[in-house]
């Protein structure tokens, strides 16, 4: 089990940073194939792991393990406080977020979250959620669409793109990945436009799975759950999650500057552990791609000044 649903990214690395102790309660929000949650089970005698992921496949890998020291959560991490009360669970030792998609995800054609295949313009990693990728494509206005793909996928000709999706929407509804890509060929940079869709594709599945949102819920949870010298460990993707984890680090929130007390101390519930994101090596990037992008913070929980 594990490696070859999902290789898990900078897995020692991942591991290193959560410091386990043992006998701690830890967190794994993106259970994904379990192989960040194997790895932290291999460490822990007395102590506990829960792990969360709302998709149905990772739901049946979960269903694999059998440590008693395991409790897994069919839940999205905007929900993290309330299932671990729910697990008796009020403070934790460590969390551990790897952000994005897993490779099983994209390697299901039929999920629609690859460029690479046709499939049905889906994208739920949620399959009970009601909104869909065709959904946002057929229905938003073009402002809207604009928006999303500036936003969400940092695409330079956003405007142009919604514009051209609305004109086609009209003759015939969007409902498979190759009808947006074929729509979008004539805008998307000659040389480049398979980054360019993976950039587009990237833009509804956040909107679908409203992932600015859930991370913002779940960073802030954090500083809520995580006791004094606990480790929060996260590794993300792209730009957007990277700088919304390094504010959330430095900042103690998600936008904007940070908040200071009457004495004028900083009230943020983490102090970084890395500076610089860390990075996988050019070993790792060559055995998995996925690798490539992906960028590892740390930051330990410090004492709250009452």
């Amino acid at each position: 089990m594990g490696s070859t649903y999902h290789k898990p990214v900078m897995l020692t690395e991942c591991i290193d940073a959560l410091n386990i102790n043992p006998e701690g309660i830890y967190v794994d929000v993106t259970f994904g194939g379990g192989g960040h949650s194997l790895a932290i089970l291999e460490h822990i005698k007395g102590g506990r792991l829960i792990a969360f992921d709302q998709d149905e496949d990772a739901k049946r890998q979960a269903e694999q393990i059998t440590s008693r020291s395991f409790t897994f959560c069919q839940a999205n991490f905007m929900y993290m406080k309330k299932y671990l009360k729910l697990n008796g669970v009020t403070q934790v030792n460590g969390i551990l977020a790897d952000l994005g998609i897993s490779s099983h995800q994209i390697d299901s054609p039929e999920r629609g979250f690859s460029t690479r295949f046709d499939g049905p313009l889906d994208m739920r990693m949620d399959q009970s959620a009601a909104t869909n990728a065709a959904d946002i494509l057929n229905n938003y206005s073009e402002a809207d669409l604009h928006k999303l793909l500036g936003m969400y996928g940092e695409i330079k000709n956003a405007r142009t793109a919604a514009k051209l999706i609305v004109q086609q929407r009209v003759n015939k509804p969007f409902s498979r990945t190759e009808d947006l890509k074929h729509a979008l060929q004539s805008i998307a940079p000659k040389g480049k436009e398979f980054k360019y869709f993976a950039q587009v594709f990237q833009a509804l599945r956040i909107e679908v799975n409203t992932e600015m949102k859930a991370l913002e819920d779940f960073l802030h949870q954090c500083g809520e759950v995580m006791a004094t010298g606990g480790r929060l460990v996260v590794m993300s993707y792209h730009s957007l999650e990277d700088r919304m984890v390094k504010n959330f680090i430095n900042k103690g929130k998600v936008f904007g500057e940070v908040e200071k007390d009457f004495f004028g101390n900083e009230i943020k519930p983490f102090e970084a552990v890395n500076r610089k994101p860390i990075e996988a090596s050019e070993e790792e990037i060559k055995e998995n791609n996925r690798a490539r992008s992906a960028k590892l913070r740390i930051a330990e929980k410090v004492n709250s000044k009452d």
